[in-house]
This record gives C-alpha cells, sequence and structure tokens, in this order.
C-alpha cells in the first residue's frame, strides 16, 4: 500500500548539475595575455638558441612562433570574450580556412605583379581585401543566424589574423634565405616588424570589411551588397594600398625635397642611391609617419563602427 505525502510537500528532486553544461569548453580569463608573454618568452629562448647552436633545426619554431603568436593571441581573445554569441566554430573557422583561402587567392595574383608601381599596389589591395571577403562569406554561408556589426567585426578580424599569420610565415621564410645561407637577423627583423603590425594591418581592414558586411546581412543569411558595403570595400582596399605604397612614396617625398631628380624611377626602384645622412633621416621620418597616419585612420574608422553598436559597448 502506497503512501502519498501530505499536501504541500515539496517534491522530490534527481540529484544533479541545476543547469546544463555550456556548449563549449571555458578558458580562463586572461589566458590571451598568459599566451602572448609566454609565447613572446619561448620565441626569444628559441631565437638564442638558433643563434648559439648556428643550427637550423629550430628554425620551423621559430617562424611559427613569431609569425603565430599574436595572431593566435587575438583567437583566445575573441574565444574568451566573444564564443558564447558567435560559436567555437566560427571563430576557428574563419581564422584557419578564412586565412588560408584568402592566401591562395592572392597568391594566384603574385606572378602578374613583378614590379613596384602605384598601380600595382592598388591592384594588390583591391585583389587581397576581396579574397580575405569572399573567404569570410564562404565560412559563413551556412551560419545565418551570426549577423550584425559586432559579429563582422569579431569574425572579419578573425579571417584578417589569419592571412596575416600565413603570410608572415612566408615573408619570414624569404627574409631567411639568402646566397649566403640563412640570415637569422633578417629573419628576427621581419617578424618583430610583422608581429608589431598585425594589429593593424590585415586583421583591422577586415574588421572593417566584415563589419560593414554582416551589419546588412539579412535575416534568411543572404548578403547584401549594396553602396556601404562597395564603398567600405574600396576604402579598406585604399588603406592597404597606402600602407603598402609607404616605403616607395617616402623614397619620392626624399626626393621631391632634395632634389635628387628621377623622382617616379626612385619610386619602382625601391631605394635612393648613396644616400646622404639627411635623406635617410627624412626617410625614416616619412616611411614611419605615413604608415602610423594610415594605422590611426584604420583605427579611427573602426572605433567609430564599433561606437554605434550598443551591445559591443556593453561587452564586459
Amino acid at each position: 500500500m502506497s503512501h502519498s505525502p501530505p499536501p504541500g510537500t515539496p517534491k522530490a528532486r534527481i540529484p544533479g548539475p541545476q543547469q546544463p553544461p555550456p556548449p563549449y569548453p571555458r578558458i580562463g580569463a586572461g589566458l590571451w595575455r598568459r599566451f602572448l608573454g609566454g609565447g613572446l618568452a619561448l620565441w626569444a629562448l628559441t631565437a638564442w638558441v638558433t643563434y648559439e647552436t648556428r643550427n637550423s633545426a629550430p628554425l620551423p619554431t621559430l617562424i611559427l612562433l613569431g609569425s603565430f603568436l599574436v595572431p593566435v593571441a587575438f583567437v583566445l581573445w575573441a574565444y574568451e570574450r566573444h564564443s558564447r554569441d558567435l560559436g567555437v566554430s566560427a571563430i576557428l573557422g574563419c581564422f584557419l580556412a578564412g586565412g588560408t583561402l584568402g592566401v591562395l587567392g592572392t597568391s594566384l595574383m603574385e606572378p602578374y605583379l613583378l614590379r613596384p608601381s602605384p598601380g600595382m599596389f592598388v591592384c594588390v589591395g583591391l585583389f587581397e581585401e576581396a579574397a580575405k571577403l569572399g573567404a569570410l562569406v564562404f565560412v559563413l554561408q551556412r551560419q545565418p543566424y551570426l549577423r550584425g556589426l559586432r559579429a563582422g567585426l569579431v569574425l572579419g578580424a578573425a579571417v584578417g589574423f589569419g592571412f596575416a599569420a600565413l603570410e608572415s610565415a612566408g615573408y619570414a621564410i624569404g627574409a631567411a634565405l639568402s646566397t649566403e645561407g640563412i640570415d637569422l637577423r633578417a629573419l628576427l627583423e621581419t617578424e618583430i616588424l610583422r608581429g608589431v603590425l598585425a594589429p593593424v594591418g590585415h586583421g583591422l581592414w577586415t574588421a572593417i570589411a566584415g563589419g560593414v558586411l554582416l551589419s546588412r546581412r539579412r535575416l534568411s543569411g543572404d548578403f547584401r551588397v549594396g553602396t556601404p558595403v562597395i564603398g567600405t570595400y574600396l576604402g579598406v582596399s585604399l588603406l592597404h594600398a597606402l600602407w603598402d605604397s609607404t616605403h616607395g612614396l617616402a623614397i619620392w617625398m626624399v626626393a621631391r625635397l632634395t632634389g635628387t631628380g628621377l623622382e617616379r624611377g626612385l619610386f619602382t626602384l625601391g631605394y635612393l642611391v648613396r644616400p646622404s645622412a639627411e635623406q635617410e633621416h627624412l626617410f625614416t621620418l616619412f616611411s614611419v609617419g605615413g604608415s602610423a597616419l594610415v594605422a590611426l585612420a584604420g583605427v579611427g574608422w573602426m572605433r567609430s563602427l564599433a561606437r554605434r553598436d550598443s551591445s559591443w559597448r556593453n561587452t564586459p
């Protein structure tokens, strides 16, 4: 004979978790900072061992650490702050697949761009930014719920950083190879420069373009390519072209100010013949200053976009 509990008695609950586990693995807060610091220490240690031993075995480790350190730190930051809303597969897919497809697409164009010129830099900017945007669309085509300015900024930056990591590895390999063997100094200088500039280069440009693209995405998942998207694409392509041509523009300006002559030919040549101390100082000023102006323009553009999105401002 069963005895029912008196009225008002709370029902017994099956022991277990009070809420389902999250659909993604949790990581500790600030992991990206620890990764960046630890990775930098490992990179410096690898560089020292390579220099002391004159052994080429650590070179692949040195190249991979230097090329992927900053981009992967960004992915960890995005994972920590946005994986709940965007999903891990989207962030990693944009970084890996987007970056790879972007590099492969731009590699098809390189054989046709042999000599530095203003037109060449414009073509490179247009083609590379189109390749990265195409990679972003390809990765997200089956995820129609990913839309909005905030999602576009993060995922676009993931594509750009993936592209930058693979491109930096290629540049590092090219810098290391010389007719006299391995040029370790050129390799280290290339990795340091590209690592420092990575956040204001490909990652920044694709973040801007991706933010505008996904902010206009339809509920059905279709991408709208209207005037704002096209205008943004042309704008970031111009920033890209100005960034790449800063070296040549600095030489041209030095030649104009110092009366060297053959200014247009010097832009194509890429260097000054027997420069004076004054010309060297002017070149450094114009080159670094020009890059800084382009970077500030891109950062200001992205910040103006982010201010329009209340969800971005309220992100912890």
